[in-house]
């Protein structure tokens, strides 16, 4: 059947392509963006394009300085693990294996979290198949940095997206871009990793909507505008983001823990707006049938090769296959699923949501200034 997907144009920029485009105008090749001596790429978890339109008067620099075109799709699922590991490889997650922010380990048969699983579920260190791109330019001899919160500093998806480069970790906000700012100029040709994850964290919490993520939302463009007035003329700095973001109220939650939809249901994966389904053996028909009766009004639901033949994934390696769900189900209007047999409900306490493939979650801004700017 037709899975009526959202459409998206063969125009449509990647964000697999903001580092290898970074990389390639620091020698005046790219595609992209100007020549430039040096790159900062500046991730801002969580702020999607529509997001950022809608709170402009919040953020009246980085909105000054986006025009239309200045966009670019994240990967799907819409989530910071997919996304950043894209990002810093060059490569889908049907590649990397990053298929969600928790999905099957086929060896131990568990669903391990994509972000924390190499403390907490036994993820091995090649579970991210992708080659990061900062290690093969620091082999090559370029300069490469990691700016960032210090608690990131040894942690298993750190070693396994950034390993190569030089870790610098401040907590402060300025005080980090005033970091990347001094590392880019100190260092022709160097490449410059910067992240805040502040919105992403106010957004889950409180939702994108609230007075809190909006004052947070002035805190990184005010810090974008110091980066921008702090670096050397031909740096050039990329403002981009993994996903945006949908709130979801409590009274929005689908909660499914009981009844027809766990019937042959092994393992729940994914998140919230994105769930991978894992069916019990022989189950995963029928599972779909399930779901696709319930649900496809409000949800793209779709079986693991459907996903795949639709390209959502990108090319998928034969040993990333398992780690996808026999049935996925991607909310299409403002909801989101819980299996509420669970003993900690604790996530059922977030408001802003992502993962799904809406036009919110999966559109980021792709902002350039200094060098980057047209």
């Amino acid at each position: 059947m037709s899975l009526s997907l959202p459409a998206e144009s063969p125009r449509a920029r990647s964000l697999t392509g903001v580092l290898p485009e970074s990389i390639a105008a620091l020698s005046g090749r790219s595609a992209w963006f100007p020549a430039a001596r040096s790159a900062i790429v500046f991730v801002l978890d969580g702020l999607g394009a529509a997001n950022l339109r809608a709170r402009s008067g919040h953020a009246r620099f980085l909105a000054a300085a986006m025009a239309r075109r200045d966009v670019v799709q994240t990967v799907f699922p819409s989530t910071t693990a997919a996304a950043l590991a894209a990002l810093l490889t060059g490569q889908q997650p049907g590649r990397t294996g990053m298929v969600g922010y928790r999905t099957l380990d086929p060896v131990t048969d568990r669903v391990a979290n994509q972000l924390r699983g190499w403390e907490h579920d036994g993820l091995p260190e090649d579970w991210q198949r992708g080659a990061p791109l900062l290690e093969s330019e620091t082999a090559e001899g370029r300069s490469c940095f990691v700016v960032t919160k210090k608690e990131y500093a040894d942690t298993g998806f750190t070693r396994s997206t950034m390993r190569g480069a030089q870790f610098v970790g401040v907590d402060d906000l300025d005080e980090r871009v005033d970091a990347a700012a001094e590392l880019a100029a100190a260092h022709p040709g160097a490449l410059v990793y910067l992240y805040a994850p502040d919105l992403d964290a106010i957004g889950h919490r409180h939702g994108w909507e609230s007075d809190e993520w909006s004052a947070t939302l002035e805190k990184v463009d005010a810090a974008a505008s110091r980066l921008s007035t702090a670096i050397h003329p031909q740096t050039g700095l990329v403002v981009t983001a993994d996903h945006g973001m949908i709130d979801v109220p409590r009274h929005r939650h689908v909660l499914f823990g009981e009844g027809t939809l766990t019937a042959g249901l092994r393992h729940v994966g994914g998140e919230p707006r994105m769930l991978h389904l894992y069916a019990q053996d022989g189950a995963a028909s029928s599972l779909l049938h399930v779901w696709r009766a319930a649900e496809s009004q409000r949800s793209w639901v779709m079986a693991r090769d459907e996903a795949i033949e639709a390209g959502l994934f990108g090319p998928v390696d034969a040993a990333v296959r398992p780690r996808i769900g026999d049935v996925l189900v991607a909310a299409r209007q403002g909801i989101a699923y819980y299996d509420d047999r669970v003993a900690d409900t604790s996530p059922q306490k977030m408001v802003g949501q992502h993962g799904s493939l809406t036009t919110e979650e999966r559109t980021v801004p792709l902002i350039g200034l200094g060098a980057f700017a047209r």
